[in-house]
């Protein structure tokens, strides 16, 4: 029997195999758990579940973690390896400490496991020094016994179940004779390999059972991160957090669905590996639009105009076909098939230039109202924020913010031509970027800090290029200022609107100290580095270099207007700042430069498209160049053409 204190709390974490449909029968709260940055391990996601931190697997030097062993003295026990696991998180940019969980409570934690288990789920039990308080070890049929026990000396215990039917009986045994005050968090432990990065998690005692689980690191209902168990389980027992844990507390939420929580989990898993996929259908799929157009002038340009508006349309069209969960085949034809549609559609309605105006405005609104509505869309698109790699949950991700910048710098434009002199140029492309930025750094709707950096940096290049003058010594200062005034901005916005909960300020103004701030930033710079070296990603960002210095150097032969409009110019040189200052400042660097100027090539695509008006001779349309050269060459003084009416017959 538990030896319990009345009015005492306790808090229980569970090890187990079990997926959600079996914890939610179970009668808990469920939600899903982003266990790992990047590459999961068990070892490392025990390691920051006790830590209340984690960094990306990449920021790690010497690779995985060490080889951890639980060995016995008596009641207690010592973590084999420990040191050399304090050793691999002091050299990650990052203040880390593993077993500070336990090291926080008083008394320190108890383990309970079954002869032949893993014994890794005692990592999560053990202190700073590796030490664990209590151990007991014993039959499975005594487990749930020998945990209530140490329940009842402990104020943390860690317990890992038996897989299969046994362990979900523990399960419910426990829960059914739980003792009042005790709060119990399941977590499915799972071993490496596809998918394991996401898993299930459920808790009991948090609220009314049969409820969602959220927390504020991740600002998705249904979703939590390993970094938040720690603070749950802190303030559960009434102990401060301190300032090295990262996460925060999980909350209970709405009511539970199983199976739409099912089939986020599933979609979450299957983003990462179509991405690049559905991109290269689209691009095929204008490829065969152009050659079915190539026959003719006329049609050639259709076909680079509507392309080119297809690929600024892929935002939008990716949040609306992930309404409908498909399966991949038809997500890459159905983001295709709606991208081409709307690209003709708006350049059907719309006369060149102004087509562009479409998507810069429908991309916006739609993550806006997205985030508003709390529909999940650009969570579950193939463009939205990637949990499975553990790094962001929500807002606007990488692969967005410098194409929003450049798309929405060119729609400006596009509003902009032809009348629109400089003198009122610069009040609209101001306005449009404040816009920009607010959608992107806004705490509730983007909640992207380098968003915010990079959008201000694009602006204000926009703004210098139509000054009079051109670049000097003080406007290349504003430029360079101009991010940090965005940065004071955002946090004014986030103390102010967001409680103080926003990105920025879990991020940057809740650092505890300079060393801690210096440790994100070389974290962000260390990731980019890393990035860098992926896969592809070197001939990508050197071909973008190199398409972004010909297009200076060949300015001029640009295709109109932009070669000679000083607001397309602004434009332009603008969207290319905003790549280059989210390569520098974001953790995904590079590809943040070769997404804008992918974005720029298809704005130049869309504008060497440009629809010729016709010739008109005698009643009828002339759309052939060869005919137009001979029809308006200037070695032809005059040409003539007559017709001459014929009587009618008699």
């Amino acid at each position: 029997m538990a030896l319990t204190v009345p009015g005492r709390r306790s808090a229980l974490v569970l090890l187990l195999a079990a997926g959600g449909p079996e914890l939610a029968a179970a009668g808990l709260s469920l939600a899903v758990l982003s266990a790992a940055e990047g590459r999961y391990s068990p070892t490392q996601f025990l390691l920051d579940v006790g830590q209340g931190a984690r960094v990306s697997a990449s920021a790690y030097p010497g690779g995985g973690p060490p080889s951890l062993a639980l060995r016995l003295a008596g009641a207690q026990g010592l973590e084999s390896g420990w040191s050399g696991a304090r050793a691999r998180a002091a050299a990650a940019p990052a203040q880390l400490t593993p077993g500070l969980l336990a090291g926080r409570i008083p008394g320190g934690a108890g383990y309970a496991s079954t002869a032949g288990e893993s014994g890794l789920g005692s990592i999560l039990a053990a202190d700073p020094r590796g030490r664990i308080s209590a151990v007991t070890i014993g039959a499975p049929q005594t487990l749930v016994e020998r945990t209530l026990a140490l329940l009842g000396r402990h104020r943390l215990v860690v317990a890992e179940l038996p897989g299969g039917p046994s362990g979900l009986g523990d399960l419910r045994r426990l829960l059914r004779r739980r003792p009042p005050g005790a709060l119990v968090i399941a977590l499915q432990h799972s071993a490496a390999g596809p998918g394991a990065s996401l898993l299930w998690a459920g808790a009991a005692g948090l609220g009314p059972p049969s409820r969602e689980l959220t927390s504020a690191s991740t600002e998705q209902r249904g979703l939590i991160a390993s970094v938040d168990l720690a603070p749950t389980v802190l303030r559960w027992l009434g102990l401060k957090r301190p300032a090295q844990m990262t996460g925060r507390p999980i909350e209970s939420s709405g009511r539970l669905d199983t199976r739409a929580l099912s089939a986020l989990l599933s979609r979450l898993r299957a983003l990462g590996g179509r991405r690049l996929r559905a991109l290269g259908f689209l691009l095929c799929a204008w490829l065969a639009l152009a050659l079915a157009c190539s026959r003719s002038q006329r049609g050639r340009a259709w076909a680079m105009r509507t392309g080119a508006l297809a690929v600024m349309w892929t935002a939008p069209a990716a949040m609306a076909v992930a309404a409908l969960d498909p399966s991949a085949p038809a997500e890459y034809g159905a983001i295709a098939l709606l991208c081409l549609g709307l690209g003709a559609l708006s350049d059907r309605l719309f006369p060149w230039p102004l087509a562009l105006i479409a998507p810069a405005l429908a991309a916006p609104l739609a993550i806006t109202g997205d985030a508003l509505a709390h529909s999940q869309l650009l969570l579950r698109s193939l463009l939205g924020p990637d949990p499975a790699l553990g790094a962001r949950f929500y807002g606007i991700g990488n692969e967005l913010k410098s194409g929003l910048a450049v798309l929405v710098l060119a729609g400006l434009a596009a509003a902009l031509h032809p009348a629109a002199r400089k003198r009122r140029a610069r009040p609209v492309i101001l306005l449009g970027g404040l816009a920009l930025a607010l959608i992107e750094g806004s705490a509730r709707l983007g909640a992207a800090v380098g968003g915010v950096i990079l959008v201000c940096a694009g602006v204000a290049t926009a703004l210098v290029v139509l000054a009079p003058g051109g670049l000097n010594r003080p406007r290349a200062l504003i430029v360079l200022c101009a991010p940090l005034g965005g940065l004071a901005a955002l946090a004014a916005l986030d103390l102010a609107f967001a409680h103080g909960s926003g990105h920025f300020n879990g991020s940057i103004l809740e650092a505890s100290s300079a060393g801690e701030l210096r440790d994100l930033i070389a974290r962000r710079y260390e990731a980019a580095w890393a990035e860098l070296g992926n896969h592809a990603m070197p001939v990508a960002c050197a071909l973008a270099l190199g398409l972004a210095g010909l297009g200076l150097r060949r300015r001029t032969r640009l295709p109109a207007p932009a070669a000679t409009d000083p607001v397309w110019q602004a434009a332009l040189a603008g969207g290319l700042a905003a790549g280059l200052a989210g390569t520098l400042t974001e953790d995904s660097g590079p590809v943040l430069l070769v997404v804008a100027v992918f974005v720029l090539g298809c704005v130049l695509s869309y504008l060497s498209g440009r629809p010729r008006a016709p010739l008109r001779v005698d009643g009828g349309e002339v759309y052939s160049d060869s005919l137009r050269r001979r029809l308006t060459s200037s070695t032809t003084p005059t040409i003539t053409i007559t017709t001459t009416r014929m009587p009618p017959a008699i």
